[in-house]
C-alpha cells in the first residue's frame, strides 16, 4: 500500500535561494525515494523562484492560515505521515492534524533552531558574549513545546542535538540528527573542477532577507575587506543572493571591488570562478549551505566558529575558522596567496561532502526511524506525557484563538 505524506511548508520550496530550501528538496526526494504519495501545501504566496514541485510528481495545494477548509482538506486526504516545515507551521496546523487525523505520525523539521539564531542576534546587538539568559527566550519556549508536541523532531546539526539534550533535558527518542544529504563527489567531478590559477577574487553567498547574511556582508565591508583589499588591491568580492534590498545595493562599491552581484542563475559556475569565499557570520543557527555550495565546487573558506558550528565533526575544516577581523583577513591573504594551502583546504572539502553529509546513509537511516517510530506510536506517545500535556492545552487555546480570527475575518 503507498504511503502519503503531507508536507506542510512555511514557504514554497526555493533552493536556488536558501539552505532551507534545499533542505526541503532533500526532504521531498528521501519520501520519492520510498515510494510516498507527496502532497505539499503552503499558506505562502509563490514567489518567481519558488521550485515547480509538480515538475517532480509533488502535488501543490494552496492552504489558508485560521480557517476551517484545512480541516475537511486533511480528513480526505488522511495522511499517514505530516512533516512541519518550522515551528511556526506546527503551531498553526499542528492541532487540527491532531484533531482530524490522530494516527498520522507528526514530524517537525526545525531547519535550524530558531531561538538559538534570535538569542545569538541578540547577544551581538547588546556587544556581549552569548550566556544562557540569551538561550532561554521566549522563541525557545515556543520552539522547545513545539518539538513535545511532535513524534519526531529533524536536527541539523549535531551542536543544536547537545543543545537540546543537555540544555534543555529532552529526551533523545525524540529527536533525529539528519544533516545534509548530498550527492557524492565523483573523482571525475573532482578532477572536472577549475583549479587553483583559473581562479580569480573573493565570493560571498547569501540570501540577503536572512538577517545573519545581511549583518556578514555588513561585516565584511566595514572590518574585513578594506583589510584585504589594501594587501590585494586587484582583487574583487563578488557578492551573490536572492531579495536585494536596497540598503544591500548601497554597499556597492567599484572604486574597492565591493560588488553586490545579486541572484546568481547558475551558483556553481560562479563559484568555481571564485578563489576564496568568506562567511563571517556573526549568529545564526543550523548548517549554512553557503559552505556545502563551496565545498561542492572546491572552494575553500574563511568562516566564524558560527558558520563552522556542526559542519566538520572530526574532520579538517575546508580553511580557517577565525573570529577577528584581522585574523580572518590575514588567513584570506594567505590562503589567497598559496597554491599548496589552497588544494589541501579544497582537498578537505571534498572530504566532508563524501563523508560528513553522505546521503545514501542519512536517507536510509531516516526512512528506517520512521517506519520504526510508525510502529511504536501509541506507546512513544504515552511516554511523552509533557507532549500529552501541551498538545491538550495548545488545542485549546490556538483552537479557540484560530475560531476566533476566522470568525473576524468573516466580518471584514
Amino acid at each position: 500500500m503507498i504511503k502519503k505524506i503531507l508536507i506542510i511548508g512555511f514557504v514554497w520550496p526555493e533552493p536556488q535561494s536558501s539552505a532551507a530550501g534545499s533542505r526541503m528538496m532533500q526532504l521531498i526526494e528521501t519520501f520519492k525515494s520510498a515510494n510516498y504519495n507527496i502532497v505539499f501545501a503552503s499558506a505562502c504566496a509563490k514567489t518567481e523562484h519558488a521550485f515547480n514541485l509538480e515538475s517532480i510528481g509533488v502535488s501543490q495545494v494552496k492552504i489558508e492560515l485560521n480557517h476551517s477548509s484545512f480541516d475537511e482538506f486533511i480528513k480526505v486526504l488522511a495522511p499517514d505521515v505530516v512533516l512541519f516545515d518550522r515551528f511556526m507551521v506546527e503551531e498553526q496546523f499542528g492541532w487540527r492534524v491532531a484533531k482530524h487525523c490522530p494516527n498520522a505520525l507528526r514530524v517537525l523539521d526545525t531547519e535550524d533552531l530558531h531561538f538559538l539564531r534570535k538569542g545569538r542576534h541578540q547577544a551581538l546587538k547588546d556587544k556581549v558574549h552569548f550566556n544562557k539568559v540569551y538561550l532561554f527566550n521566549d522563541t525557545a519556549k515556543r520552539e522547545i513545546a513545539s518539538i513535545y508536541r511532535s513524534d519526531l523532531s529533524l536536527i541539523i546539526s549535531e551542536a543544536e542535538m547537545e543543545i537540546l539534550m543537555q540544555d534543555f533535558n529532552i529526551d533523545e527518542s525524540l529527536l533525529l540528527y539528519l544533516p545534509f544529504m548530498l550527492d557524492k563527489l565523483s573523482e571525475d567531478k573532482i578532477t572536472s573542477i577549475p583549479k587553483f590559477k583559473e581562479r580569480r577574487h573573493f565570493i560571498s553567498i547569501g540570501n540577503f532577507l536572512h538577517a545573519p547574511n545581511y549583518d556578514a556582508f555588513l561585516f565584511l565591508k566595514e572590518a574585513i575587506w578594506p583589510l584585504i583589499r589594501a594587501e590585494l588591491p586587484l582583487t574583487e568580492l563578488h557578492i551573490h543572493g536572492a531579495y536585494v534590498q536596497q540598503k544591500a545595493k548601497q554597499l556597492h562599491d567599484e572604486k574597492q571591488g565591493f560588488l553586490i552581484k545579486g541572484f546568481a542563475e547558475d551558483l556553481n559556475w560562479v563559484m568555481q570562478q571564485s578563489k576564496v569565499c568568506l562567511a563571517p557570520l556573526r549568529f545564526g543557527a543550523g548548517l549554512k549551505g553557503k559552505l556545502v555550495d563551496a565545498m561542492q565546487n572546491g572552494t575553500p573558506c574563511i568562516l566564524t566558529t558560527i558558520a563552522a558550528e556542526g559542519m566538520f565533526g572530526t574532520i579538517k575544516p575546508n580553511g580557517f575558522v577565525e573570529d577577528t577581523p584581522e585574523n580572518i583577513a590575514d588567513k584570506a591573504i594567505e590562503l589567497y596567496n598559496n597554491e599548496k594551502l589552497w588544494f589541501e583546504n579544497q582537498q578537505n572539502g571534498f572530504k566532508i561532502i563524501n563523508v560528513r553529509f553522505n546521503k545514501t546513509e542519512h536517507q536510509e537511516k531516516f526512512l528506517d526511524v520512521i517506519l520504526e517510530t510508525t510502529k511504536q506510536l501509541h506507546d512513544k506517545r504515552q511516554h511523552n506525557f509533557i507532549g500529552q500535556m501541551l498538545q491538550h492545552h495548545t488545542m485549546q487555546s490556538t483552537k479557540y484563538m484560530g475560531k476566533w480570527i476566522e470568525e473576524k475575518n468573516k466580518i471584514i
